[in-house]
């Protein structure tokens, strides 16, 4: 198994060097040479494992034996998914919201520390991380944005841990007071914050700007944590397999999955699966009133907006206007033509758009890879939150209320449709006080980690400055 550029650099990276380097070195993004696939065989097999063991089959697709030893997997893979860490056995339950919408399914998947579904992947590699920079005798500078969840989650993954520091770009005043409050109040001496002055894509420019940066990078040992990093879509793929296996009893059904949209990170470990066998029919992407995503799949226009067309909304882990994973999608799209990415991503770092809706690609779009899109806004999320409650009694966060309304346009007889569940509701109160008249209970942990003094420091969008913090503290 070995991996390579969007781009077309000619270099092949093994698992872990990827799982270090972050972006390619001709600004690329990592993917495999070819996906692995799933048998019946092995489906059938899997529906008896638990998580940790499930997490292992599907992840050893991805891993030589020779890079990551079966043994060591398995170990990790076991420390990682438990009941102490993720609130139970299953890991990622499924429960029925029919009353919502006769056949449609929730996978929850923000039982995890920072009750946001980015602690699926990022336990693992927090994890990964260690073992691997203690065998090479390294160290880590892990540099990162989050529009509110990656980084609490990539900082409680990362707390505390050897020869590993955290530098997460965050936009100022753009995130929930729950989630700031989750990841400023850290005081663990490798986390460092850094509010942004700004939206999202400008914390993700700056990533790309010092990542690119070969020699800035080489001499301060800088990773990613984004879904830039193949690592954290890998452990993605894991949940998809669970859902469809916790969805049917045999291989011979097919399910669909909706999936809130910002960075097509998420979404784009469902298409890893559905291409690697998995029997997906449908991959529902809901975008809320950044809609840069659903408008290609509409069109077959990619028109990322600049900072100020950016809007703030109340599902804000998606005021997103440029998804870097986005890259990877169309790298399959156009069947690994690297010169091809690599053309039509010059037009993209020139904030300019481009238009593929009359190639034969974009025309087989759907019937080839099964993606469907759809935008939510702030009514839609307040309604479908509304309704959820009042039909089931569940309270759901703002994002995944985007997708369980885009999704309800796209159900099939007899084809489960599963939500994917993005983060609790107590992350977004203020909001969800506004749909159904009350706010989530604060835990008394919740309750005294709102009370802390917040530790970050704020800077405009500038990329030097940030290699100085970096060089200075890292």
């Amino acid at each position: 198994m070995r991996y390579l550029s969007t781009r077309g650099h000619p270099v092949r990276q093994s698992f872990s060097q990827v799982l270090l380097s972050g972006l390619a070195e001709d600004g690329g993004l990592m993917l495999p040479e070819t996906l692995p696939k799933f048998t019946d065989a092995e489906l059938t097999a899997w529906r008896a494992l638990p998580y940790h063991a499930l997490a292992h089959a599907v992840l050893s697709k991805f891993i030589a034996p020779d890079d990551i030893e079966p043994a060591t997997l398995a170990a990790l893979t076991q420390a990682t998914y438990t009941k102490a860490t993720f609130g139970s056995d299953d890991i990622t339950p499924l429960s029925a919201l029919d009353a919502f919408a006769p056949g449609m399914h929730l996978l929850e998947l923000s039982n995890g520390p920072t009750l946001a579904f980015k602690d699926m992947a990022m336990q693992l590699l927090g994890h990964l991380f260690e073992f691997e920079l203690a065998r090479r005798g390294a160290r880590l500078n892990i540099l990162g944005a989050t529009s509110g969840d990656t980084g609490s989650a990539a900082e409680y993954a990362m707390r505390g841990r050897r020869n590993i520091n955290v530098f997460m770009l965050s936009p100022a005043e753009r995130m929930s007071a729950f989630q700031r409050a989750q990841m400023y109040s850290l005081t663990d001496a490798n986390i460092h914050n850094i509010a942004v002055v700004g939206v999202f894509d400008d914390c993700q420019d700056i990533v790309k700007a010092v990542s690119n940066d070969l020699a800035f990078k080489r001499r301060h040992h800088i990773g990613t944590v984004n879904s830039i990093n193949w690592g954290r879509i890998a452990a993605q793929v894991v949940y998809y397999v669970r859902g469809y296996l916790a969805a049917t009893t045999d291989n011979a059904g097919r399910v669909s999955f909706a999936v809130p949209s910002g960075n097509f990170g998420n979404i784009l470990a469902g298409h890893i699966a559905r291409d690697m066998g998995l029997p997906i029919a449908t991959l529902v992407l809901a975008t809320n009133e950044n809609d840069v995503l659903a408008e290609f799949f509409q069109t077959g226009v990619y028109r990322p907006r600049p900072s100020a067309e950016t809007f703030e909304t109340s599902s804000p882990s998606m005021d997103i206007s440029k998804a870097s994973n986005f890259e990877r999608f169309v790298y399959h799209l156009f069947d690994g033509d690297g010169a091809r990415v690599a053309a039509l991503w010059r037009e993209v770092e020139q904030g300019r758009a481009f238009d593929v809706s009359q190639t034969p690609e974009f025309r087989a779009l759907r019937q080839r890879f099964g993606i469907v899109a759809g935008r939510s806004t702030h009514a839609d999320r307040i309604a479908t939150i509304r309704e959820v409650h009042a039909k089931s009694g569940r309270l759901i966060d703002t994002h995944t209320a985007d997708a369980a309304h885009v999704a309800r346009s796209h159900m099939a007889a007899d084809v489960p449709m599963i939500v994917l569940e993005t983060a609790q509701p107590v992350k977004f109160a203020a909001t969800v006080h506004e749909a159904v008249g009350f706010e989530p209970p604060l835990t008394p942990a919740q309750q005294q980690m709102m009370r802390l003094p917040q530790r970050v420091t704020c800077i405009e969008p500038n990329a030097e400055r940030v290699k100085r913090i970096i060089a200075e503290l890292g």
